[in-house]
């Protein structure tokens, strides 16, 4: 995916001017137990997200048109299962069961996938690229506002597999193909953004330690971060998709 693609408002801002939390680095932020339950939180919704998407990947390369295809998307589940790895091995090391954390989020992501499934290649390639970047984006919007060695791992493992790229490729050349799957396309599209985003939401809302971090009321987590900056940062999430739809040659 290329740098505007992949790139959160927020990214900018990250490691500049940073206050409270963000300043601070793990050994000093876990002090708060409130600051570390949703750092727990968020590492087990990151972990359980990589590994469905390496499950689903690994699913989608049955659709594959070619074996060029299928050896790609192959290429891109072994990257999310690493991603998936790095998440697990980090919250052992902070002494946080893995399976305990990510059990929480299970049945939501596993619920997002249900609803969304594709019916075919076409669909497979726009889920992956629409929904997993309004997953990331999301995500790299929470990292300005994490710790510096947390902040850090979660950008990392929020790295691009090529997905990206690939995706808006086979996609335009084939609404290029056939100028009729272009709406069709952009109706999953939007069915996309808007499961994505109730996910998303979800996430925070269900999860007390999440929520208050996000809207700044925990030791002055994530200060000036309020109810409003909330709004804000959905709102970014939502221009960077009509971007990327965009790229895809799709209204959005």
């Amino acid at each position: 995916m290329s740098t505007v693609e992949n790139a959160s408002p927020s990214d900018d801002s990250a490691g500049a001017g940073e206050t409270g939390i963000a300043a601070q680095d793990w050994a000093t932020a876990s002090a708060s137990p409130q600051y570390r339950a949703a750092v727990v939180d968020l590492l087990g919704a990151l972990a359980y997200g990589e590994l469905a998407a390496f499950e689903r990947l690994a699913e989608d390369a049955k659709l594959a048109p070619t074996l060029d295809d299928k050896a790609e998307l192959a290429k891109m589940a072994s990257a999310e299962f690493h991603h998936f790895e790095r998440l697990r091995d980090r919250l052992a090391a902070i002494d946080a069961e893995p399976t305990a954390a990510m059990e929480p989020f299970a049945k939501g992501v596993d619920d997002f996938h249900r609803q969304t499934a594709p019916s075919d290649w076409l669909e497979g390639l726009v889920k992956a690229y629409v929904g997993d970047s309004i997953a990331s984006d999301f995500y790299r919007e929470v990292a300005t506002h994490l710790d510096s060695d947390t902040r850090a791992l979660v950008v990392s493992v929020l790295d691009d597999t090529g997905h990206g790229g690939f995706a808006v490729e086979k996609v335009r050349a084939a609404i290029e193909a056939d100028p009729r799957c272009g709406g069709r396309l952009a109706l999953w599209a939007r069915r996309l953004m808007g499961e994505a985003l109730s996910q998303a939401q979800r996430v925070v809302a269900e999860r007390d330690a999440l929520s208050t971090m996000l809207v700044g009321g925990v030791d002055g987590m994530a200060a000036g971060f309020d109810l409003a900056a909330v709004g804000e940062m959905f709102t970014r999430i939502t221009k960077a998709h009509t971007k990327r739809m965009a790229a895809l040659g799709l209204a959005a």
